[in-house]
């Protein structure tokens, strides 16, 4: 609960609404089952209560849940452009990763593909924030570092907010 408030109050900044904007500010959430709710209730997800809580604090903003249980960055990458057309946020929240890691995928490809869904939110007029996500010991300790380093190294680069373990 305690990172969500901070997820909210760091949204919240981000929360202008452009001068004579017609329809509501979209935040786009694009992620993978934590996002989504896997396994509970989407009313009791994170990105439900966080519409709820915009709402109850009188911002407009619609929140637009992209997110797919099991996605990786590679399918986020592929699935973001139509999205950001679709939708046309001004913010977007990117919270994948976390099944390349469980997957032991290549720290390269994973780090690439978010650079790649950066640049494109980015050029889309969009504001990013970065969710991080640790990985369990199992791992090893040298790719589970090198995997966090990734969300730190990319907020840093792009000048994002990052949000550094969602969980």
């Amino acid at each position: 609960m305690k990172n969500f408030l901070k997820l909210f109050l760091l949204l919240a900044l981000f929360a202008v609404i452009p001068a004579g904007a017609a329809e509501p500010p979209v935040i786009l959430v694009l992620g993978d089952s934590l996002s989504a709710g896997y396994g509970i209730d989407i009313r009791e997800g994170w990105v439900s209560l966080l519409q709820q809580r915009l709402q109850k604090q009188g911002y407009p903003h619609r929140v637009v849940n992209a997110s797919v249980s099991g996605d990786t960055t590679a399918g986020g990458r592929t699935r973001l452009p139509a999205a950001l057309t679709r939708h046309r946020p001004q913010i977007v929240v990117l919270e994948l990763g976390g099944n390349d890691g469980l997957r032991g995928l290549s720290l390269a490809q994973t780090r690439g593909h978010l650079t790649a869904m950066i640049r494109d939110a980015q050029a889309a007029g969009a504001r990013v924030m970065l969710l991080g996500i640790q990985l369990p010991p199992n791992y090893g300790p040298e790719y589970t570092r090198k995997f966090r380093a990734i969300y730190d190294e990319l907020a840093r680069e792009f000048r994002l907010t990052l949000v550094p373990f969602l969980l």
